[in-house]
């Protein structure tokens, strides 16, 4: 009794998409995981701080530095799954972008180079105009033309050279361009992450459940075919993607990962939620877009998405769980009463 006054949060639950689920009481630890756990939260309800991820994180790695030699090597391995390297991949994408930036600088510096002998050159053709005018003979005109004549030749000779350095330094940034634009995490279009983002999350949720075993699902979403039916404009039809994407964010938690995995066809992987939890966020969703009417002109079109569902599992690949995903999301398009489908490769 001492302990639960101690610690009045041990018999507090959370709310995970909307479903109250309980954790187990830390009063009995089973793990050294969990006598972890539990010192951590103790020190925060002992200082009367608020256990947010700041906070959590200060005391976590403070009393981490006086466990022992193995428990830092277990938490470090945990640790090492969840982390995505962003220092890593960010020093690599700014390095990559200056090289861009001085690519580009290279070709601005060669353009004026190239201006700056062009004016050469108007100033030459000026010069010996001027000189053909005061010509006494044929002869001294002939000369005047060899001249112009090899002075337009050396500086075409430049000019080509210099061409052929500015296309080899377009190329050079078009690929460095391109490089940046595959290391990328967000799609600037929707507002959420990209595909390559979202497959790397998911292979990496597919580690943490093999190793804790632990509950996530993954909620495939896009509009139904009969909404995009009743529209003939590409335009409208991109609006109300986005509509799409804007609830899809409007629904889920920090925790989630909301990413266009391309088409059209949206992704929410929701961490620590089991497939009954994963049904009422479903069922959630399809409510909320169901609400929302949109408009083209005079025109009022209720949306209506299809969605498919599955719980992921480390013994299916990644590639596996999201093409049955996808055939749950195709088969909700010819439901006419149920609001999802779930995956039958569980």
């Amino acid at each position: 009794m001492a302990d639960e006054q101690k610690y009045p949060h041990h018999a507090a639950s959370r709310l995970e998409m909307g479903n109250q689920i309980h954790i187990g009481s830390l009063n009995d630890p089973t793990s050294d995981m969990e006598i972890f756990a539990k010192e951590v939260l103790g020190a925060l309800i002992m200082d009367n701080l608020p256990p947010t991820p700041n906070n959590f994180t200060l005391y976590f790695d403070r009393i981490l530095e006086d466990k022992s030699d193995s428990l830092r090597r277990q938490i470090g391995a945990v640790l090492e799954l969840e982390e995505s390297n962003d220092d890593e991949k960010n020093i690599e994408l700014e390095k990559t972008l200056k090289q861009g930036f001085s690519s580009v600088k290279s070709v601005l510096q060669l353009s004026t180079t190239l201006y700056k002998n062009m004016m050469l050159m108007e100033k030459i053709l000026d010069k010996r105009r001027e000189e053909m005018k005061n010509t006494p003979s044929l002869a001294v005109a002939n000369d005047l033309i060899s001249s112009l004549g090899n002075d337009v030749s050396k500086l075409g000779g430049i000019l080509k050279k210099q061409v052929s350095h500015m296309k080899e330094l377009y190329n050079e940034t078009a690929n460095i361009v391109k490089q940046v634009e595959n290391e990328t995490i967000f799609d600037d279009q929707y507002g959420v992450y990209n595909k390559r983002y979202l497959i790397n999350k998911l292979t990496q949720e597919m580690h943490l459940i093999e190793e804790f075993r632990h509950k996530s699902s993954l909620v495939l979403v896009s509009l139904s075919h009969t909404t995009l039916a009743q529209i003939s404009s590409d335009k409208a039809k991109g609006l109300m993607v986005r509509t799409v994407a804007r609830l899809l964010l409007k629904t889920s938690r920090r925790s989630d990962t909301v990413a266009h995995y391309g088409e059209g066809v949206f992704a929410m992987m929701l961490k620590h939620t089991d497939i009954e939890s994963a049904k009422k966020a479903s069922e959630r969703l399809f409510d909320l877009v169901s609400s929302t009417n949109f408009f083209l002109g005079e025109q009022e079109i209720s949306l209506r998405i299809a969605i498919g569902v599955i719980e992921l599992n480390p013994a299916h690949s990644v590639e596996h769980t999201v093409v049955t995903t996808l055939d749950a999301m195709e088969a909700a398009n010819n439901e006419t009463k149920n609001r999802y489908v779930i995956s039958s490769a569980q």
